[in-house]
């Protein structure tokens, strides 16, 4: 503790211009203030004096700050008031906009408070928030069920302002996104799984016999077996029945020699048919998750670990979840009603496309927020243009992107969080919404039904030629697509 006196020993004095400076004898080289606080106006000092000899009136330390670790003065320096800490705003805190108060600086803040005699008039201006962030909510997100139940946190309470300024910043919901890296993760092992079936039935992990496949992965037939999207499998094609004999997946030569010859069931794999109709329902989900060869793999990985990645930061995992997989599955089943029944198909493309497709939704609900929107909009219709020129290549399905797009457009309408600054935004918000969720559930039903009991080619001859460029090789877009060969 120490010990002050008003008539300091001779070695503890040093004139300084005429002014004296009192010394403690418990630190020797420090200089602190008088203990004595200056009169002022409406505030008793000498009541402050009597309980708290060492408060000066000015200085305010925090739970940071003592007195042993602060000098007001030092003997080569003048007065230099020590910084003030402050920590800085976490958007990905719980508490969105408010200030983190020490629980340790309340009593200062309590006695402060009772000692001017006043504590029901006066707050403490560092630690009381006197804006009120209730009226700055933005009007979207105050009665939205769906937000509450799938967006981690306190998102949406805390000030308007300070979400715009997170929106323009790419700030989202969360720090993270888990969902995403998880979806990579497994998407590689599967790709890794594919390469070790090709090897075992080609002795190689990439297909070059009887064709290259341009995609640097397995051949056709390990891409059915493992489950990729090919309606033979999944319901009774008149032209490919489960009895037709196509290339196995050791097939090397072209033709295939006899021994080489499998049936579609076989090919399909997972059990076969059971002497029934083929019902491999799940090709419609499991297509998601696997790849035709490397080229395909990095394309989509850097895409989902881009874009995808960013759309569920700002949309919350569990809205991005539901977007993704219905983005994903609706594409297959769209391709599955479309495209040329017998060329397999695989990837994410049509997920990722969803997750591209949310980018727009973002665009137009936030106009005014963007920079530069009219450019910004160019460029993703240039960007959505060369993803359908992709969707031409072998293995690749531009049904599939379509769907998704189109799916993406729907779903993202209804989860992505979008701020409101005026009721006529809000109420044209919820309009989309109330529209998009019952229009999403009719192309589903609609869709799947028409994909198992009626022909698509006699709804619509001409679709297939937005998924497939007519050549020699496919017959010009016409008949099943399915070759006796590896290439397709």
């Amino acid at each position: 503790m120490n010990h002050y006196y008003d008539s300091p020993p001779d070695d503890a004095k040093e004139p300084t211009n005429g002014v004296q400076r009192t010394v403690s004898f418990a630190t020797r080289n420090e200089y602190i203030l008088p203990s004595k606080a200056p009169e002022d106006e409406g505030f008793d000092h000498h009541l402050v004096a009597a309980k708290q000899p060492g408060l000066v009136r000015g200085a305010s330390l925090t739970s940071r700050q003592t007195a042993s670790s602060t000098s007001m003065y030092s003997q080569s320096s003048p007065i230099r008031p020590s910084p003030i800490d402050e920590e800085p705003h976490d958007p990905y805190d719980d508490k969105y906009g408010g200030h983190h108060a020490d629980a340790s600086d309340a009593p200062l803040v309590s006695n402060a408070a009772e000692m001017g005699g006043r504590s029901s008039k006066y707050q403490d201006l560092e630690y009381a928030d006197p804006y009120d962030a209730s009226r700055a909510k933005p009007v979207s997100e105050k009665a939205n069920p769906l937000t509450k139940l799938l967006t981690p946190g306190d998102y949406g309470k805390y000030p308007l302002e300070q979400r715009i300024q997170d929106k323009k910043r790419g700030i989202g919901r969360q720090r993270y996104p888990f969902v995403v890296w998880t979806l990579t993760l497994v998407m590689c092992g599967v790709f890794i799984y594919e390469l070790v079936s090709n090897s075992h039935a080609q002795g190689t992990p990439v297909s070059f016999k009887p064709v290259v496949n341009y995609m640097l992965g397995p051949a056709s037939a390990v891409l059915i077996n493992v489950g990729a999207r090919f309606p033979p499998c999944m319901k009774l094609v008149e032209a490919i029945p489960p009895t037709m004999q196509m290339a196995c997946m050791n097939a090397t030569s072209n033709p295939p020699s006899p021994d080489t010859l499998c049936t579609v069931e076989e090919v399909c794999g997972f059990g076969g048919f059971h002497d029934g109709n083929p019902n491999q329902w799940f090709r419609f989900i499991v297509p998601i998750f696997l790849h035709a060869g490397f080229i395909h793999l990095l394309l989509n990985m850097l895409a989902q670990l881009t874009i995808t990645a960013q759309i569920e930061r700002e949309m919350g995992s569990g809205g991005f979840v539901i977007t993704y997989f219905a983005a994903g599955i609706f594409g297959n089943v769209l391709g599955g009603n479309f495209t040329l029944v017998g060329v397999p198909s695989v990837g994410a493309s049509g997920a990722i496309f969803g997750t591209v497709a949310v980018t727009w939704v973002d665009l137009f609900a936030h106009w005014k927020l963007q920079y530069r929107p009219v450019r910004k909009l160019i460029f993703m219709t240039i960007e959505l243009l060369i993803g359908v020129a992709i969707g031409y290549i072998p293995y690749v399905d531009n049904f599939a992107h379509l769907g998704g797009f189109l799916m993406g457009l729907l779903v993202g309408t209804v989860f992505y969080p979008v701020i409101s600054t005026s009721k006529r935004h809000h109420t044209i918000t919820w309009g989309f919404r109330l529209v998009a969720i019952p229009l999403a559930i009719i192309l589903f039903v609609v869709l799947i039904r028409n994909f198992y009991t009626s022909d698509p080619y006699a709804a619509c001859s001409g679709c297939r030629y937005l998924s497939c460029f007519p050549t020699d090789a496919n017959d010009h877009c016409q008949g099943t697509g399915l070759t006796n060969s590896t290439s397709n």
